[in-house]
């Protein structure tokens, strides 16, 4: 066996850029794990194709693939200038934000904006960002649904831009009325993961959680951590604890906190999420050059593998992806940084070593982890109905890949997120044997090539197969003993083995 596994999973945004069936088989063969559906743009028809495009590719490729709906969230952005022309700000100038204005009269001295609440959240002396930071307006005073700001910060204005309140507090909620609609959709099309936008409490992600349930939906839920309120202590364990993963998303998180705070925040941040067995993104700006370039800058290399040196499970591109000039090299790109990243000595782990667990199924998985590491095994195989303990062993540093066997599609798809956890489809029902199911996961992994038979392994699994949270046991042992073990005749016990 001589195979390397990236443990590091990469996400790719579609677009217009990268939606066309040859453009999306290029994304995934170059690497891509995860195919993100950006609800920002696009209609629910075309969402819709694109999803199914990405069901009929992997499929094609033998590949399991999961698909995340990014949820647009509350876009607090100003409005138009006449003729949607661009106007030029000028340090000192008088400027104001105006929620009455007509949405297409703005001019140098005023826009409207699209948020009702504007003059109710900010008061005299705030700061407020526009496009992304790059304009910095100071508020002088609040009138009615007026907002008269100085320009600190000047430059090229246009039409929609974002507004961001420093330091945070604009009280917009998380789930608009178009988000629960796009909900709708992303369970209509079997989406694997859905991310809710600017959360600023565990109750935004309780409420997406019970729209999903009214919805009949399964899917997990990703926070997208970008006001600087989610970030306050209790605040982001609440958010953490309410998710199944998180995504630093560094944009708008960046714009409110400010650009040198950010490196820790997002070190923080990862390391919180692995603490609580969540997945953890990193995102935003990643291999932004290669929107346009067909190399990633060497600042963008190391941002990339610094993500991956913090304990990220996954990096992302968005515009690189969807509206670039080079989406298949962008996934290569950061395929290779990752793999690169990876060859770094790590740290021995010291997650949950001085606590007590709740519960036998993760005992077991961080057991076999602990044994992995000290003990010299070639792979970990994780017999999983939901996928619960192949996140609770990758949650643990290793270069030892787990492999998630499971006869659930969707368990499938969903592990393709876990670092280092990849999805094998395995039926083991009607196996009563545990001799027997072991050879099978043996010549499952022989079949594919992962092992030898010099190799020694690792299977955890349980004595009731078939039922979740049932994992209470683990093998360590030689491929050989266990090729030994099995009667000749194995495969008459194996109903569903092919």
């Amino acid at each position: 066996m001589n195979k390397t596994f990236r443990r590091t999973k990469i996400i790719a945004t579609l677009g217009p850029a990268s939606e066309s069936a040859e453009v999306l088989e290029k994304i995934l063969c170059a690497g891509a794990d995860v195919i993100r559906l950006n609800f920002s743009h696009g209609t629910a028809d075309e969402h819709r194709a694109r999803a199914e495009r990405v069901r009929e590719i992997s499929a094609k490729l033998g590949r399991y693939v999961a698909i995340l709906a990014d949820l647009q969230g509350p876009k607090i952005r100003i409005t138009r200038f006449k003729d949607n022309r661009k106007v030029t700000l000028q340090v000192g100038q008088k400027f104001d934000l105006d929620t009455a204005l007509p949405p297409d009269a703005g001019d140098e001295t005023q826009v409207g904006c699209s948020y009702e609440d504007l003059p109710r959240d900010v008061k005299a002396g705030d700061t407020l960002l526009l496009n992304d930071g790059l304009i910095e307006l100071k508020v002088d005073s609040v009138i009615g649904t007026r907002v008269h700001c100085t320009v600190i910060i000047g430059g090229v204005l246009s039409n929609h831009k974002g507004i961001n309140k420093q330091g945070g507090g604009l009280s917009a909620p998380a789930l608009t009325d178009k988000d629960k609609e796009d909900l709708k959709t992303a369970v209509e099309i079997g989406a694997d993961y859905l991310a809710i936008s600017f959360p600023r409490s565990r109750t935004d992600m309780e409420e997406a959680q019970e729209l999903l349930r009214q919805a009949g939906g399964n899917m997990g839920l990703v926070a997208k951590i970008e006001r600087a309120e989610a970030i306050l202590e209790g605040t982001i364990e609440g958010i953490i604890e309410a998710s199944d993963a998180i995504m630093v998303a560094r944009g708008d998180l960046g714009v409110e906190i400010g650009d040198a705070r950010l490196p820790h925040v997002q070190k923080n941040l990862i390391r919180l999420a692995r603490t609580y067995n969540k997945v953890a993104i990193t995102a935003t700006q990643m291999m932004e050059s290669m929107i346009s370039n067909p190399l990633p800058t060497r600042a963008e290399v190391s941002d990339v593998a610094n993500a991956v040196f913090d304990g990220s499970d996954a990096v992302m591109l968005s515009a690189e992806t969807a509206s670039g000039d080079f989406p298949d090299r962008a996934v290569a790109a950061m395929a290779r940084v990752c793999l690169e990243a990876e060859k770094y000595p790590r740290q021995p782990s010291n997650h949950r070593l001085h606590e007590r667990f709740g519960r036998i199924d993760e005992a077991i998985a961080l057991s076999a982890m602990y044994a992995a590491n000290h003990l010299g095994v070639q792979a970990i195989g994780a017999l999983t109905e939901t996928g619960s303990t192949p996140l609770w062993m990758s949650r643990i540093s290793s270069g030892i890949p787990i492999f998630a066997l499971t006869s659930h599609e969707k368990t499938c798809r969903r592990v393709t997120l876990f670092r280092g956890v990849y999805p094998i489809s395995f039926n083991e029902k009607g196996i009563s044997d545990h001799a027997v199911l072991n050879r099978a996961i043996v010549e499952e992994f022989q079949k594919r090539g992962l092992v030898e038979e010099s190799h020694r392994i690792i299977l955890t699994k349980g004595d009731l197969t078939g039922r979740t949270g049932s994992t209470n046991a683990l093998k360590i042992a030689n491929i050989a003993d266990i090729l030994a073990a099995a009667p000749e005749n194995w495969k008459d016990y194996c109903p569903g083995y092919q």
